[in-house]
């Protein structure tokens, strides 16, 4: 039993909280049994509450707003590897970890990759691991560049109504930052507006999640005909 917070396995979890201690050892963590059970890997290390370690030692090394029964460790080697999907989310710059986390979670609800740019928030950091779900075990997460389809930019204002872009074959959705949106540098295809009678625009997380939506509707509304 761990009774003191200077012992090795606590130290581990704390510097994970980092990213940049993430990115040196290509380890995170997932808090929680629900968290733990989701996980397609072996553990690097299990702590639970009362069984490997004093409780309020845990609760210390914990995020979580309530102190979780167990905390793993994980390797990223052992997250999916990249594969492209017939619809892809491509993130530019978006910074909130709860977006990336919800989004990685819609992308599995729609059978979705999703790409991230330089600057998004990491997805194996907490707050984005609570956000998906579990998610992040099922969901290929790659670069910014890799994924091949027709580049639809969804933009708040001036684009296409969404539902009139042919949204067949290998689609991919690119949303900006939750700021500053996307930027005209950016090379797509065709900008994509989602129409709504109200409100200066969406979050990136409901764009993301409508603009998967409609295209499941196109490709269900054609293998009908």
């Amino acid at each position: 039993m761990i009774v003191s917070k200077d012992n090795e396995r606590l130290k581990l979890i704390r510097k994970l909280h980092d990213k940049r201690w993430r990115d040196k050892l290509g380890l995170f963590f997932v808090e929680g049994e629900d968290a733990v059970a989701a996980a397609t890997a072996a553990p690097v290390d299990l702590l639970w509450a009362g069984e490997d370690v004093e409780p309020r030692l845990l609760a210390d090394v914990a995020t979580a707003p309530h102190a979780p029964r167990v905390i793993g460790v994980y390797r990223r080697a052992d997250l999916p590897a990249w594969e492209e999907r017939d619809a892809t989310i491509a993130l530019w710059h978006v910074s909130d970890p709860g977006n990336v986390g919800t989004l990685i979670r819609t992308a599995e609800a729609f059978g979705a990759a999703v790409a991230l740019s330089d600057g998004c928030a990491d997805p194996t950091s907490p707050k984005s691991l609570r956000a998906s779900a579990g998610s992040i075990w099922r969901v290929p997460v790659g670069g910014w560049d890799e994924p091949g389809g027709r580049r639809v930019a969804l933009v708040a204002h001036g684009g296409t109504p969404l539902p009139t872009v042919d949204l067949s074959g290998r689609v991919v959705f690119l949303l900006g930052s939750e700021r500053e949106g996307l930027p005209a540098e950016v090379e797509r295809d065709v900008d994509a507006t989602i129409p709504i009678a109200g409100a200066e625009s969406l979050n990136v997380a409901v764009s993301g999640a409508l603009a998967l939506y409609e295209r499941a509707r196109q490709v269900e509304e054609v293998s009908d005909t």
